[in-house]
């Protein structure tokens, strides 16, 4: 098998995703691009490899067995291994999101893609994942899914949501989980919030460059053997669940 690491970021054809699959490129990467929309996804890949890095393009829908099955079946083509895997697709979900009046169909999907997506893809992927030297599992969450800060007067963790933040919560909790049941085994997962980037998904209103989220994705998907495993962290250190 190469020496030449490889990794997978899902929702990697723009926003936080793309920047987190150039910065571990730029470290001299193999770099699976996952993502939906064909068009987006093999531009992202072609930008990517203009600037260097070996990109490759993964058609990937995280809410889709046969996708996953199939990115699964390609990344085991091109290197027999993965050795880290970046769960960063996501989504909002609709507005508004009081509780008292969400359409349950939109905490539906805000579960199906954070959450359901990102178990069914780590699992797909940890046939691989396990034939790595120093596997990392990374999932990229948000502080608005601390229950802590949530539930601390005064903490600034966004509007009301009924969808969204509680889905990361319930990301947060899987990725705990993932860490007992994986005590055992070289794989080290963690949870990352990136911070209130301009992305989309906000339209664009964060403070935080895409750049700039991606920080803490790189580190943790880079930490050594004997990094920790089942934590939360931000650019700051150690986020409270």
């Amino acid at each position: 098998m190469s020496e030449q690491k490889i990794a997978l970021v899902t929702g990697a054809n723009k926003g936080i995703g793309y920047e987190i699959a150039a910065g571990l490129g730029a470290l001299g990467w193999m770099v699976g691009m996952g993502a939906r929309d064909q068009e987006r996804r093999e531009a992202a890949v072609a930008k990517l490899r203009a600037a260097g890095v070996d990109a490759f393009s993964v058609p990937l829908d995280v809410t889709d067995d046969a996708s996953v099955t199939e990115a699964a079946r390609l990344i085991g083509e091109r290197g027999g291994r993965l050795d880290v895997l970046v769960n960063n697709a996501g989504t909002t979900g609709n507005a508004p999101q009081m509780p008292t009046t969400v359409d349950v169909e939109t905490v539906r999907a805000a579960v199906e893609t954070n959450v359901i997506g990102v178990i069914r893809v780590t699992n797909a992927m940890l046939p691989l994942l396990r034939r790595s030297a120093s596997p990392r599992i990374v999932n990229m969450s948000s502080s608005v899914g601390s229950l802590t800060l949530q539930t601390t007067p005064g903490a600034e963790v966004g509007p009301i949501s009924a969808a969204y933040s509680p889905s990361k919560t319930f990301l947060n909790a899987v990725t705990v989980q993932y860490a007992k049941e994986l005590r055992d085994t070289d794989i080290l997962i963690n949870a990352g919030c990136p911070g209130y980037c301009a992305t989309d998904l906000n339209g664009f209103r964060g403070v935080r460059t895409p750049a700039q989220g991606a920080a803490i994705a790189i580190q943790l998907a880079t930490l050594p053997d004997d990094g920790p495993t089942g934590h939360f962290f931000d650019d700051a250190g150690e986020v409270a669940w």
